[in-house]
């Protein structure tokens, strides 16, 4: 008859704690070296100013817990209760808490709630899993709760000033357009800027519908967006009304750069080649109707009596 089953621990017994520190080097060096011990699970509390809002999918994670262990510790501070709380590492203690360990490796960390969310913002930001909205609320946690200027972000962060104000201008997207930008997956910083550089929310929606529609790059965004910055002609669109589709245009020059030819199709979707087979076959086919009605004599005659007339 087998024993009772032994609960899981945060680290097998054959390796050893991996104490990798890359993310607080500059912090670290203001506080000391931190205390490496195994913690109760139950014992660990998520720190509120946490920047990161969304886990990600955590089952690979779960899965290399599940059978290795967590190999890299936790960063927790104490709260002088026998409790801590969590300074980084939530994606490591959700997984852990999923696949039922009861203690963890963590580093222990005397810091304040500044220091505490500037490691959680540095350590996510070095593996750049953190998303540009959860980056920019972490920025303005700083400066809203901690009154840290804009270029102590930058210093905190090992971020330039321009990029934190940069990152801070995204938060003007209201969560509407959030989820829209989510839901069409656009994701880069440069993208979301142009975007919350628009007017108004109407103008944001309609920009992120183009950029879905329209497969927009940076620049063109930026373009699109300028022209919705300017006062709009009678009879043009409002910013809430869907834009005029752009023709799907093809376009031929010959190798000399003498001739270019040039077909706007102004369809639901983009044309087939058969079909601009047939629309170049019609063009030919006018080109040689109109040349052979100047060539005909009824042609020169009329061209004929004109001059007579003129005289």
């Amino acid at each position: 008859m087998s024993g009772p089953t032994k609960p899981k621990a945060g680290l097998p017994a054959h390796r050893r704690m991996r104490h990798d520190r890359h993310f607080v080097d500059e912090l670290s060096q203001r506080m000391g070296e931190g205390i490496g011990r195994m913690v109760r699970i139950t014992a660990i509390t998520s720190n509120q100013d946490q920047p990161r809002a969304i886990l990600g999918d955590l089952d690979d994670l779960q899965s290399s817990i599940d059978a290795h262990g967590v190999l890299e510790p936790l960063l927790v501070r104490p709260l002088g209760d026998g409790s801590y709380e969590l300074v980084s590492g939530e994606r490591r203690f959700h997984a852990a808490m999923a696949v039922g360990l009861t203690e963890v490796p963590c580093i222990e960390l005397s810091v304040t709630d500044q220091q505490a969310l500037e490691i959680a913002l540095i350590e996510n930001l070095q593996r750049k899993d953190l998303t540009a909205f959860e980056e920019a609320e972490g920025y303005r946690t700083l400066i809203d709760k901690y009154r840290y200027t804009h270029e102590q972000v930058g210093q905190a962060v090992g971020r330039s000033r321009v990029t934190v104000s940069e990152s801070l201008q995204i938060l003007r997207i209201p969560e509407p357009v959030r989820g829209l930008c989510r839901h069409a997956d656009i994701s880069a910083k440069g993208m979301l800027l142009e975007i919350a550089r628009a007017p108004d929310e109407a103008a944001m929606e309609r920009l992120v519908r183009e950029i879905v529609e329209h497969r927009l790059d940076r620049a063109a965004l930026r373009d699109r967006r300028h022209e919705l910055e300017e006062p709009l002609p009678a009879g043009a669109p409002s910013a809430g009304e869907p834009a005029p589709r752009k023709p799907f245009r093809f376009q031929f020059r010959s190798s000399d750069r003498s001739v270019t030819v040039s077909l706007a199709f102004r369809t639901e979707r983009e044309p087939e080649p058969r079909e601009l087979v047939e629309a170049l076959r019609q063009m030919i086919a006018e080109i040689e109707a109109t040349t052979t009605r100047q060539n005909s004599p009824l042609a020169e005659g009329s061209a004929q009596d004109q001059e007579e007339d003129q005289g």
